[in-house]
């Protein structure tokens, strides 16, 4: 029986080696998420992003075992920095998700971001593919809260959850960084600290305009996921959202521009493959690079040169 086989008939094994086959990109990995991708569709894919320390792991955990309760299968993609050595995933969410089923019901997989911009891993949205032709009911994505913010997560997930904290002022930066505009729930948590309850407040005021506008009335809930506080009223809103999001045709919507979006996605890396093997290497890019720092050239003619190069032109 081929690895393709048993990953049809659930084994979860075969699941993990071609979730790695997709991540490293190796030889024909295409061709499997071409004859996995009819097989996909039916899963809500639920994003969970913000500052780091926010306690996204852990509500993460909670929501797991409440929708694993409900006899779902959920599969967890956390999102951590890579290595500068290994490649690999540095801080392993694993470590902070605990008591969850034993049973096969939550499957977690650590994915490094292998320097891809915006925090979520290149891969993720290939591997919530495997995860959705596996049959998982859901996959909840917690991305890395290192360096920039993670807009790209509305490309991946039906639904956004941004998780703040009320004492590092967090929740106005994030409303400049343009989180608000991806954010479907905000759950301000470890509300029992100080400033929670401004924070929940001042977040409440700046979003009225928004909820006019799409006609959702995206929540603002305190939460504290070590104590499992409120993180029941979170999954409730969850689901209203994908509800809503459903009959309203936004969920179509949505759908729809991720493939578009994917489309382009697929096209630039290959061009930039293309590119790169047809350069000549970086030889010829270091040469430019060179006249242009002299300013021999300027990088807009140097850009139609390579090209030219590559027969892209």
């Amino acid at each position: 029986m081929t690895v393709l086989e048993k990953f049809l008939n659930g084994d979860l094994s075969a699941l993990a080696r071609i979730i790695s086959y997709i991540e490293n990109r190796e030889e024909n990995y295409e061709k499997l998420l071409a004859k996995l991708y009819p097989k996909s569709g039916h899963t809500v894919k639920i994003g969970f992003t913000g500052p780091p320390g926010a306690g996204k792991s852990t509500i993460v955990n909670e929501i797991s075992k409440m929708l694993s309760a409900e006899e779902n299968k959920v599969g967890i993609i956390a999102v951590d920095p890579t290595s500068p050595f290994t490649g690999g995933a540095l801080l392993g969410d694993r470590i902070r998700m605990h008591d969850l089923p034993s049973d096969g019901s939550v499957y977690i997989r650590s994915m490094a971001t292998r320097g891809s911009t915006g925090g979520l891993a290149g891969a993720t949205n290939n591997v919530t593919i495997a995860l959705d032709a596996f049959g998982f009911d859901f996959v909840l994505i917690e991305t890395v809260g290192v360096g920039q913010v993670e807009l790209d997560i509305i490309n991946t997930c039906d639904a956004v959850v941004v998780v703040l904290v009320p004492e590092s002022g967090d929740a106005i930066q994030a409303l400049k960084a343009g989180l608000m505009e991806i954010a479907d729930i905000f759950a301000v948590n470890k509300a029992d600290r100080p400033l929670s309850e401004s924070i929940v407040a001042e977040l409440n005021n700046v979003l009225d305009n928004k909820r006019e506008k799409s006609g959702w009335k995206l929540p603002v809930l305190p939460t504290e996921a070590v104590n499992n506080k409120n993180i029941d009223t979170l999954l409730d809103e969850l689901k209203n959202f994908i509800q809503f999001s459903k009959e309203t045709g936004l969920f179509e919507k949505h759908r729809r521009a991720q493939i578009k979006k994917k489309i382009f996605n697929i096209i630039n890396y290959k061009l930039a493959n293309i590119m790169e093997t047809k350069i000549g290497g970086v030889e010829n890019l270091d040469s430019l690079v060179n006249d242009i720092y002299a300013g021999k050239t300027d990088p807009f003619t140097a850009s139609r040169k390579l090209l030219k190069l590559s027969d892209l032109d």
